[in-house]
């Protein structure tokens, strides 16, 4: 199966939601706002499975980093465009996330805050994680995503994905 067909069947039905989550905050100026719009449009883009779109929107030296159980194939730091999509492909391989829901969502400059809840299940061990919070650090430069730092209860997952 292809890279773009396994992002859209893993993350396509469930990040397609985040789209529908209309997610803002009052008095935001104008870079904070574009900051906002960047991010979620490249959720959008992840969850309909647009690698052109996603490309676009990230920047060629972009950051993936995620916390928690080094354990588990895609816990880390990834650089770069190539990198990240083979990331995202492991990533699809091993989670199909079950739930997804954006809380609350903030931007600040360059800097855009994204809370939610999720619930997945690991194809390793075909075990539900059980429901757990997420949060998500972004850094947008010049239109693109130049860090994605996520957190999410990478314990629990670790539990799921050893069975």
């Amino acid at each position: 199966m292809n890279r773009r067909t396994l992002l859209k069947t893993s993350l396509g039905t469930t990040l397609a939601i985040i789209v529908g989550t209309k997610a803002g905050a009052q008095n935001m100026d104008a870079t904070a706002q574009a900051s906002l719009d960047t991010v979620m449009a490249f959720m959008g883009a992840m969850g309909s499975g647009d690698m052109e779109k996603m490309s676009a929107l990230m920047a060629d030296d972009m950051v993936w980093h995620s916390e928690g159980d080094t354990t588990l194939p895609w816990i880390g730091e990834t650089v770069g465009k190539e990198a990240i999509f083979k990331f995202l492909a492991v990533f699809s391989e091993n989670l199909q996330t079950t739930k997804w829901e954006n809380t609350d969502a903030f931007a600040s400059g360059d800097t855009v805050a994204v809370f939610g809840r999720m619930n997945g299940v690991t194809t390793h061990s075909g075990k539900e994680i059980g429901e757990f919070t997420f949060a998500l650090r972004a850094k947008v430069r010049g239109g693109q995503v130049v860090l994605w730092n996520w957190f999410e209860d990478s314990f629990a997952i670790s539990q799921a994905y050893h069975g």
